[in-house]
């Protein structure tokens, strides 16, 4: 029997998709630094999670008030009002307004060499809904985000 040879765009066109499919998880280390960029444009989450834990690390050499991030997990029909009100809130509430009942889940600010970490239960959300994250500090919001799928 003849052996066959896949055709190149065939193979390339198979590996970009596997490598761009992200895993289904409960936890996220999520790195940011100096930049208005998340080093992860998809969290993938179970919905068979109790709980989920996203870990923000801000590996830059710019302080919180220069160039900090959070992040901030609302519907993606709230990101935007979310972000506008953050701003008012202030550094001291993480630009996120105190009691935004829109405000799933949020971390707080961090700057150069600085951790935080939050955790909180997928139970009110609905696997397959629209979700995003962002990053609320003044002017980062509108090229700061990602998609959060809950599958």
């Amino acid at each position: 029997m003849p052996s066959r040879t896949l055709p190149r765009w065939l193979i390339a066109s198979s590996f970009s998709a596997a490598a761009g499919m992200a895993q289904a998880a409960c936890d996220f280390d999520l790195e940011v630094d100096d930049t208005l960029e998340f080093k992860q444009q998809e969290m993938v989450a179970d919905s068979s999670c109790e709980t989920i834990t996203v870990t923000i690390t801000h590996t830059g050499v710019l302080p919180a008030e220069a160039m900090g991030h959070n992040w901030v997990l609302s519907k993606t029909s709230d990101y935007e009002g979310v972000a506008l009100d953050g701003v008012d809130a202030g550094l001291d509430n993480d630009y996120v307004r105190p009691g935004d009942e829109r405000v799933i889940a949020h971390t707080r600010v961090v700057g150069s060499g600085e951790t935080d970490q939050i955790s909180f239960s997928p139970s009110g959300m609905e696997p397959g809904g629209d979700y995003r994250f962002s990053c609320t500090f003044p002017g980062h919001w509108e090229q700061m985000y990602g998609a959060f799928v809950l599958e």
